[in-house]
């Protein structure tokens, strides 16, 4: 994950011809900038070139630009300073991990602390489109440092379908069954919930099976569910811990067997299941990584990892899943693993949207500076936006993506913040589209803590997420962070108002960090 890193300031902005689009440049992996010129905590990356900016312009669902009324166009393109782009990612499994961890009474690594995965770990109350694609929804709340706010970009797709409207799936499950796995809450919790999903996944979808220790075996090739459960259940079963971890050869042999078991017109996914601790065979990160980039461009083929055990390799793990096309989520109870399996992996089989980049310009009239916050290793060169060719996020129907910004506002300037777009490409037609959405000052809240209940639950998370990363001095606090003593009770109120359980959650993990820290 490359972090930002300090930009040069640039002199002047570019002059374009016409403001006839919304603002979309550069969004991707690599080093694309998150922050402005006088932020020296966080790193940035190459300059880019001038976007297409209209201040009032919108993209619609079918990637075609609306034009604005001229009169509120810009003529001149933001500095690449005040440009940020990120690859989409709804990955949870840090956060999962992190209240894994302080239940067992140690507070996580901070650097397996991962903000964005704390922020999107919760519902949000974003607008959902009527169709494919994403709404765009930008909002923002002042904190007590001055002239700093908080903005919130959210982007939503549309609900998930009912289970009968779906594609297909056809999903091989590369399942750990190393010595380390005999830990309870692992293999055992694994076999539980595939048991369950079993049960639920349809009769149209397949199920192979792929085990690895300190070889791979191929347990059970690709299978239709129909009248097969039986076998698939026999196969789950016989699992048992052996010896040491051969995570390599695992993904090699998950994806060979995908290959095989392919499916045309079905949703074809490898899902491994593992504490990621490899310690035979090939365990060099790069090369397994780049078998996964492989399958991908030649298949299509996305990766899900699901992190188990109190020892996890979660930047491995992490690693994958991003080169793989997918996601990541941790399971650490009988509960988390029937959301994951029998809820989330069957109700998002589908993909709304395939290498998702959003792109965000801050507008340099009103904004001093800024900072995104997380994302580190998703960052994409600014140039690169609108460059299908490079790597985004597969984002399915239900999901909310959320990117919180630090934004540093001009003294006593008022008019338009930031202008929030972002860009896929169709699933099955790969056609690509845009939208976006914008922010004025004047939409600002006077307070965080007087913003809409969801956005408080969103600054709750990266406050805390923030907290837990302090002991690493690559990272400087949030404007308008609290100790753990504060953000526990905002957070119990949070909980009482929601009676969202998985705020419920984040008000006990960080009650446990805050007695583990003695800052109460």
């Amino acid at each position: 994950m490359e972090r930002h890193r300090i930009r040069d300031l640039r002199g002047t902005l570019l002059a374009l011809t016409a403001a006839a689009g919304l603002l979309l440049t550069g969004c991707g992996a690599g080093d694309g900038g998150n922050s402005s010129a006088d932020n020296s905590s966080y790193p940035t990356g190459r300059p880019a070139p001038a976007p297409g900016y209209t201040d009032g312009g919108s993209t619609g669902g079918t990637g075609e630009q609306k034009n604005g009324d001229d009169s509120e166009s810009r003529e001149v393109a933001p500095a690449p300073d005040y440009l940020s782009t990120f690859a989409l990612d709804v990955d949870t499994a840090s956060y999962g991990y992190a209240r894994r961890t302080l239940a067992d009474g140690h507070l996580p690594d901070p650097t397996t602390v991962r903000p964005e995965e704390f922020v999107n770990s919760f519902r949000q109350d974003y607008d959902r489109p009527d169709g494919n694609g994403f709404s765009v929804s930008v909002d923002g709340a002042r904190t007590d440092r001055e002239d700093w706010s908080l903005v919130r970009v959210g982007l939503a797709t549309r609900p998930a379908a009912d289970r009968g409207e779906r594609p297909p799936a056809a999903l091989t499950f590369v399942i750990d069954i190393s010595g380390s796995m005999a830990e309870p809450g692992r293999l055992d919790l694994a076999k539980e919930s595939l048991g369950v999903m079993t049960d639920r996944l349809r009769d149209d979808d397949s199920v192979a099976i792929v085990t690895f220790s300190d070889e791979a075996e191929r347990v059970l090739p690709m299978t239709r569910l129909g009248d097969n459960r039986d076998e698939i259940h026999d196969a789950i079963d016989s699992l048992e811990p052996t010896d040491s971890t051969n995570l390599g050869a695992g993904v090699e042999t998950g994806y060979e067997t995908a290959e095989d078991g392919l499916r045309e017109g079905a949703t074809n996914r490898v899902v491994l299941v593992s504490d990621a601790l490899a310690n035979t065979g090939d365990t060099d990160a790069d090369t397994i990584l780049e078998r996964i980039a492989s399958e991908r461009r030649e298949h299509g083929i996305t990766l899900f990892g699901v992190g188990v055990g109190s020892d996890y390799g979660d930047a491995l793990m992490e690693r994958l899943a991003d080169k793989g096309d997918g996601h990541t989520a941790y399971v650490s109870s009988s509960e988390d693993g029937r959301e994951v399996f029998c809820e989330d992996l069957p109700r998002n089989i589908d993909l709304t949207a395939r290498d998702a980049k959003a792109q965000i310009a801050f507008d340099p009239s009103t904004v001093s500076e800024f900072r995104l916050i997380g994302y580190d290793n998703r960052q994409v060169a600014d140039e690169d936006f609108r460059d299908d060719s490079v790597d985004g996020g597969e984002v399915g129907p239900g999901h909310t993506v959320t990117a919180l910004y630090a934004v540093r506002t001009k003294p006593g300037t008022e008019g338009h913040l930031a202008t929030a777009s972002v860009r896929w490409l169709d699933p099955s037609t790969r056609a690509p589209h845009e939208e976006s959405g914008r922010l004025e000052s004047g939409s600002l809240k006077d307070s965080v803590w007087s913003a809409s209940t969801r956005f408080q639950v969103t600054a709750t998370a990266a406050y805390f997420a923030d907290a837990l990363r302090l002991g690493d001095d690559r990272w400087s606090a949030l404007p308008g962070s609290a100790h753990l003593g504060e953000l526990a009770e905002r957070a119990e109120g949070l909980a009482s108002r929601t009676e969202d359980k998985d705020v419920r959650g984040l008000a006990d993990a960080i009650h446990q960090a805050s007695r583990l820290t003695g800052r109460d």
